[in-house]
């Protein structure tokens, strides 16, 4: 049975224990408070034999030894540093390198063994405290048969009565000083001698300086005989200065900037959870607000569609109850005609024509008659829903998706593009198709049916291919090529109507082209005065006139042009105006203008 086990009767649970707090709770047991540092962290237990790790964490022997082996090092010995260094003069062995439990430092096995770590003689303090309050007595050190009732602080030994009066009795220790165990149970200050491990019963009161170790009498008047060994109570300053300033000048400023840095961390934390609360709390407001005004946009398009629907139905029940007045009258007179006709004697129908006629008049001149086109155009496919379309704000919440109501009104519809009225023989021309309702504004959706077509007068086999595209806003890009000059009749439908303006005539012209030849004087004589003169490549230029009135003198037989290597005569004078601008008063040549093919 463990330490632990003898003096609770079972295993002591102190994890979790925070590295701050003095003493832990024993789960099982509610009132009685356990030392946390005479707790092993691994077992759970008092500490059994507790060995300090490189990295100053405390675990119990048999607990370290549990421990699996990070790495193994071959031929390697424990180094100053608490480090595996290479072993010199002796066979190659090996030491291992395990993991902290509580902090995962990686520490070194000495080649001795667990037991060759240092043990932790504060803990074992901590152990017999806890020990003595928890069996609220001990055997007493000297005599081992009464329980002690007191100690020495000289010695470091319990007493009971007896022993006292005889320690007390003794001249090298009367003057010791003796405490009640009571009142150091109470101040939680209790400690051990520390005894040699190879002469039990003698204390480490010396310090072995070259070998940096402490030392009992017999060790140093043995094995460390001709070494300077001094007592431990001289030395401490020294070495214990060095601890001291190291904590003290480095490491305690140190362990404020950390803990400082650690207070900004949580309190960074803190303000972080808050923050991101609060904006939890903002995104949860937030929707709960935007899913209201959702829904009360919602009630708004649901109230405009059935606001639409009783406006239509009540429209199209007006309309149906006139054609139906309309029908009954226009068939009661027909119905009334044709049996006149077809039943009534002669006189019969010359007595009854007057009235007969006057009826059929009025229904033909003041009945309800509507065009075609208005009688079955509410078919509900002018309503749409346009998810992406905006809708303004619903209670400072931007909206999207609106109720689109507008019926399509082909004699509003117009067509708009300078490649409406004139087009170039294989080159690109472009116009719009823009669709409009009843009150002359844009649609604002797309999904007409459009039609364009475009077809030669002269040549009725010659077509061009026109492309639309719906811009979704009521607006269609219509783009052609034509590859043939001259006029094109050009349909543009939308659902197998005509929009206003369909059909137009649209001018396709030639290819305009640089030429290359050369003017001669007079040479727009050549047309003969025409308008036009024609070479013989079918490239034409502006025409001359009857007589240029000039009056210049050095033409050079019949005046004529050439282009392309083609020549035509010429009849007539150039006038000096276009001499002029072509190749300069009395020039004979010019250069050749740009023409049309």
């Amino acid at each position: 049975m463990s330490h632990c086990d003898q003096i609770f009767g079972k295993e002591v649970d102190s994890s979790p224990t925070p590295t701050t707090n003095s003493s832990s709770k024993n789960r099982d047991n509610g009132d009685v408070m356990i030392n946390a540092r005479a707790v092993c962290r691994v077992c759970k237990c008092l500490y059994r034999e507790p060995k300090i790790m490189q990295c100053l964490h405390t675990f119990c022997a048999d607990c370290v030894r549990q421990l699996e082996p990070f790495s193994v090092f071959s031929g390697v010995q424990s180094g100053p540093s608490g480090k595996a260094v290479p072993l010199e003069g002796e066979p190659p062995s090996s030491a291992v390198t395990v993991l902290c439990p509580e902090c995962d430092s990686e520490v070194d096995i000495p080649l001795s063994g667990v037991d060759g770590l240092t043990t932790d003689h504060l803990a074992l303090d901590e152990v017999f405290l806890e020990t003595l309050r928890s069996k609220n007595s001990v055997v007493c050190d000297l005599c081992s048969d009464g329980d002690a009732e007191k100690r020495c602080e000289v010695c470091s030994v319990n007493l009971c009565e007896f022993c006292i009066q005889a320690h007390r009795r003794q001249k090298r220790t009367s003057s010791h000083t003796v405490q009640c165990l009571e009142d150091l149970k109470t101040q939680g200050c209790l400690s051990r001698p520390i005894l040699c491990s190879l002469h039990p019963g003698q204390e480490l009161r010396l310090f072995c300086e070259p070998c940096d170790l402490p030392v009992c009498l017999e060790c140093a008047a043995t094995f460390h005989r001709d070494h300077r060994c001094l007592p431990t109570r001289d030395v401490i300053d020294r070495h214990g200065g060095r601890i001291r300033d190291m904590v003290t000048g480095r490491l305690r400023p140190r362990l404020d900037q950390l803990e400082e840095s650690l207070r900004k961390v949580d309190l960074s934390q803190e303000a972080l959870q808050t923050r991101v609360d609060a904006a939890v709390d903002e995104v949860r407001s937030f929707a709960r607000g935007y899913a209201s005004a959702v829904e009360s946009h919602c009630l708004l398009l649901l109230q405009r569609l059935e606001e639409l629907g009783l406006q239509r139905r009540s429209h199209l029940h007006l309309q149906r109850a006139q054609l139906q007045q309309a029908l009954s009258d226009t068939r009661g007179g027909v119905e009334f005609a044709e049996r006149l006709l077809t039943c009534g004697s002669d006189a019969e129908i010359l007595s009854a024509k007057d009235v007969t006629l006057r009826r059929l008049a009025v229904l033909m001149e003041t009945g309800y008659n509507p065009p075609p086109a208005t009688v079955c155009p509410d078919d509900g496919s002018s309503i749409c829903f346009l998810p992406r379309e905006s809708a303004g704000e619903v209670a400072g919440y931007p909206m999207v998706g609106v109720i689109h109501d507008k019926t399509l009104e082909l004699s509003r519809c117009t067509i708009e593009g300078e490649g409406l009225q004139r087009g170039r023989e294989g080159q690109r021309g472009e116009f719009t198709l823009v669709c409009r309702d009843s009150a002359g504004e844009q649609m604002g959706r797309g999904g007409e049916a459009v039609l364009v077509s475009m077809v030669h007068k002269e040549k009725k086999d010659c077509r061009v291919e026109a492309a639309v595209v719906d811009n979704s806003d009521g607006s269609y890009s219509v783009s052609y090529t034509p590859m043939e000059p001259g006029p094109y009749s050009v349909w543009v439908c939308v659902k197998a109507l005509h929009v206003k303006g369909s059909p137009f005539v649209l001018n396709v012209k030639r290819q305009v082209r640089w030429h290359r030849g050369t003017f001669h004087c007079c040479s727009f004589c050549s047309s003969g005065g025409s308008k036009e003169a024609r070479c013989g490549c079918t490239g034409t230029m502006p025409g001359g006139f009857q007589g240029c009135g000039h009056g210049h003198k050095g033409h050079p037989g019949k005046p004529h042009w050439s282009c392309c290597g083609s020549t035509v005569e010429a009849s007539e004078c150039l006038p000096q105006s276009v001499i002029t601008a072509v190749g300069g008063t009395g020039s004979p040549r010019g250069h050749l203008r740009t023409v049309e093919l």
